[in-house]
């Protein structure tokens, strides 16, 4: 697959398969050429106006790793950035319009599907816009939304065979992830600041076997580069404290060690190159819903109405 002009990479590997994961470290726009060659990414500026950039580029905030299947729903979200030639004018917007309209198109720029974004800016820093759509084929695709510069997003639907991560649709895996009692060689356990979450009271297994809708969050709050994890995993506290017992909700670190230099077991037992993931399991065990890479308070309760609807 041939990465788009600005893609966003979320999944890095070394040769030993020991990989660091790179979502939250990569979570910015490439410096890759734009209109002129010298064009770089710069910091987020305010926009509060509801109008979009002429020719804007797509940032994607979805995983780069054999995930998506066919036949299945897949998210799709992206943030928005201005095509500028000076540093004054570029940058990642925090506004813009509710929807935006587009397309999926595959490697052939035959359009598949229409798809509608939302817009996402619920207590994070930068707004993205979420489309959704199922395909058909295990092949390269294009996400473009209109007035995009030409490039769009590039992804890849692999074939099932193609994805060890659990996929929505089956049983999760149980795991013993770490908790306060046990913190089965993670150092720390949780590095959410200044105190743990109060997820690590049971672990994945036992939270499977309660009977109970579980939302399970893989993230690295301390080693986070975007203020994604942190964020994502406040609001999944806000969520728990809202919704009370009616859910159970896991979080599992990324790394053993402070320094972050070995990933933990329980996301080598997963499968996964990036971070972070949240996933709803139903009261039978079986995967239904995930958010990857990025979402905001509103889009979070979203998802956890529909797990306990």
């Amino acid at each position: 697959m041939t990465p788009t002009r600005r893609q966003f990479l979320v999944a890095s590997a070394t040769a030993s398969g020991t990989a660091l994961l790179a979502a939250c470290a990569a979570d910015s726009p490439s410096t890759s050429p734009a209109t002129n060659p010298g064009d770089t990414a710069v910091p987020a500026q305010r926009s509060d106006g509801t109008e979009l950039p002429k020719a804007f580029a797509m940032v994607q905030r979805f995983p780069n790793h054999p995930l998506f299947i066919p036949g299945q729903e897949e998210r799709l979200p992206v943030s928005i950035m201005k095509v500028a030639s000076n540093d004054q004018n570029g940058g990642l917007r925090d506004n813009g319009p509710e929807t935006i309209e587009g397309w999926i198109e595959d490697f052939n720029q035959v359009k598949i599907t229409d798809v509608v974004a939302t817009r996402h800016f619920d207590g994070i820093a930068n707004a993205y816009w979420v489309a959704r759509a199922t395909l058909p084929k295990a092949v390269v695709y294009t996400l473009r939304l209109k007035g995009d510069d030409g490039y769009g997003a590039t992804f890849e639907v692999f074939d099932p065979t193609d994805v060890v991560s659990p996929a929505t649709g089956t049983p999760m895996p149980a795991f013993d992830t770490p908790t306060k009692d046990n913190h089965r060689g993670v150092e720390p356990y949780c590095t959410l600041a200044p105190k743990p979450c109060p997820f690590h009271e049971v672990t994945l297994a036992d939270a499977l076997k309660s009977g109970k809708p579980v939302a399970y969050m893989v993230g690295t709050p301390a080693h986070c580069t975007t203020g994604t994890c942190s964020p994502g995993l406040q609001f999944l506290i806000a969520e728990s404290t809202r919704v009370g017992d009616a859910m159970v909700c896991v979080h599992a670190d990324v790394y053993s060690d402070e320094a972050a230099t070995e990933v933990a077991p329980a996301v080598a037992a997963l499968g996964v190159q990036y971070e972070p993931i949240i996933y709803f399991i139903d009261a039978t065990g079986v995967i239904v819903d995930r958010l990857d890479g990025i979402w905001d308070k509103s889009e979070l309760r979203e998802r956890v109405e529909l797990l306990l609807s």
